[in-house]
């Protein structure tokens, strides 16, 4: 049976009010409207994808260094020694924000985990949309961060400094669906932020990529904007608005469900503790 952790609401409130007041799904200007699409390209071609890596941003943390925590990309990674976990991030459908840095930052200083998140905007002409659009324009955009991911995993190879006993996926948003969906065997762990693992507006089908008994943990907020029921566009789905109904029976997973209405939330207090808590029982550092 899989956990499922629930923060106190009075106490969610207090702990991460600034995240909450700070967090942003994606950032829609005045004159974006629902349904707007610019741009149109999402092809994964070995060009495209090789442009998402090209523009990576990369966190080693001090044990790597020596020094101090080094962020940049990997042309400029100074003389590094010994070994470090990677978690490879994949952003949510506002690129690499904010919220993607300050959490790649945060890994390395309080977990001591070295992170790389590729630059999906960096595609010349990406394709960007407000929400909803058609459902096969979400699985082309599905399809292109399956893509990227796989991408990563493999041009991360040649750095000697990874652990590669002890990689992890982690995705926030747009990019949780790719993680959730990948089928490879080289990560030990997986990190869903903001993504719920089920049929609703967003896909065609879920299609979970993670086996039985594969470490994962899942945070969402109980009223998520996006994903659970309270969304009028996925009025003709069954959703709960987690991932626990496809995370069922996994002894190692673990579901933490946020008291509130925020989609980005992986830099709130609570979820970094949870996070920790999670990662820590599977690397043991």
């Amino acid at each position: 049976m899989n956990r499922i952790w629930k923060r106190p609401a009075r106490l969610a409130w207090l702990a991460g009010l600034a995240c909450v007041l700070a967090a942003v799904a994606t950032p829609v200007l005045a004159e974006d409207k629902p349904g707007d699409i610019k741009g149109t390209t999402l092809d994964p071609t070995a060009d495209n994808v090789a442009a998402t890596w090209s523009k990576v941003n990369l966190v080693l943390p001090a044990s790597l260094t020596g020094r101090e925590r080094w962020q940049g990309v990997p042309s400029a990674v100074p003389e590094v020694t010994g070994k470090a976990p990677l978690v490879v991030l994949l952003h949510g459908s506002s690129g690499i924000a904010p919220a993607i840095k300050d959490f790649q930052v945060w890994l390395a200083d309080t977990l001591g985990l070295a992170s790389v998140a590729p630059d999906s905007l960096a595609i010349p002409d990406r394709l960007t949309y407000v929400s909803p659009v058609p459902v096969e324009i979400y699985e082309r955009v599905h399809a292109l961060r399956l893509a990227e991911l796989a991408h990563a995993l493999e041009a991360s190879k040649t750095w000697a400094w990874v652990d590669r006993a002890r990689i992890v996926i982690a995705g926030t948003s747009e990019g949780a669906v790719a993680v959730s969906r990948y089928a490879g065997s080289e990560s030990v762990a997986r990190l869903i932020y903001s993504w719920s693992c089920e049929a609703n507006y967003f896909v065609d089908g879920p299609r979970p990529g993670f086996g039985p008994e594969q470490p994962v943990f899942n945070a969402i907020s109980a009223r998520d904007p996006y994903f659970s029921p309270s969304n009028p566009w996925n009025k003709d789905y069954s959703v709960t608005g987690t991932c626990a109904g496809a995370l069922k029976g996994n002894p190692q997973a673990v579901v933490f469900v946020v008291d509130a209405e925020v989609h980005t939330i992986l830099n709130r207090p609570d979820v970094r503790e949870a996070t920790s808590r999670f990662l820590t029982s599977v690397l043991k550092p």
